[in-house]
């Protein structure tokens, strides 16, 4: 058995992105779904490891760690020499800079209005809930902008920190697949063709693509 473990469902946004590192690093694990329609999340069992009861939970050895990033960077840092060895760059300060800072407006910038948007557009149907219009103009318009940044920035490198893909790039998967896939705002991507481009070539990676088969499996 895997000495990695993941707890919570594929179709979380934060798991799905802790589970596309560990394909990109080759490293083996077991996944244990969450099943939160059930309030599974809010068990005693699982508390233990993620006591604000959400997802994800990471068991490795006697480690445990409950947000995503902060998984993910753990993984990185613990396994250099395996899989895909750049996520973090090759070494040098400024490619580690230019990496950090684009994880920095991926979770400052990019993250909370297209968190929003997955939400409100695929999540919130799913779970009978009144969709919020006015969240949803407001953080159309935010996201759009964020995305005209990116649009000039890819115009000049092929992916967010530079010519390699990293983390940084792989950080921003959950949502972006959510958008194009799971919404009808998918355009916002799109219909960029710098952000259009970066997105297809992030999207076919045999890693994510792991991720999307894990999605779609039927459950058990």
């Amino acid at each position: 058995m895997a000495a990695v473990k993941v707890y919570g469902p594929p179709m979380s946004t934060a798991v799905s992105r802790v589970l596309a590192c560990l394909f990109e690093k080759e490293v083996a694990f077991q996944l244990l779904p969450v099943d939160m329609s059930k309030g599974q999340h809010r068990s005693p069992d699982f508390l233990k490891l993620q006591p604000f009861g959400q997802v994800p939970a990471f068991q490795d050895e006697s480690i445990s760690l409950f947000e995503s990033r902060a998984i993910c960077r753990y993984i990185l840092d613990k396994y250099p020499e395996k899989g895909n060895k750049f996520l973090l760059g090759k070494g040098d300060l400024l490619g580690r800079a230019s990496i950090d800072q684009w994880l920095e407006a991926e979770a400052q910038s990019f993250n909370p209005p297209s968190s929003v948007l997955v939400f409100q557009l695929a999540f919130a149907p799913r779970m009978k809930l009144k969709q919020d219009e006015n969240a949803i103009q407001k953080n159309e318009e935010k996201l759009g902008k964020v995305l005209d940044v990116y649009e000039r920035r890819l115009g000049e490198t092929r992916f967010l920190a530079g010519d390699e893909f990293s983390f940084a790039d792989l950080s921003h998967l959950p949502n972006c697949h959510c958008i194009v896939n799971a919404t009808d705002r998918g355009g916002l991507l799109t219909e960029r063709e710098n952000v259009g481009r970066w997105w297809k070539e992030i999207s076919s990676r045999p890693s994510w693509m792991k991720v999307v088969d894990m999605q779609n499996a039927p459950k058990a």
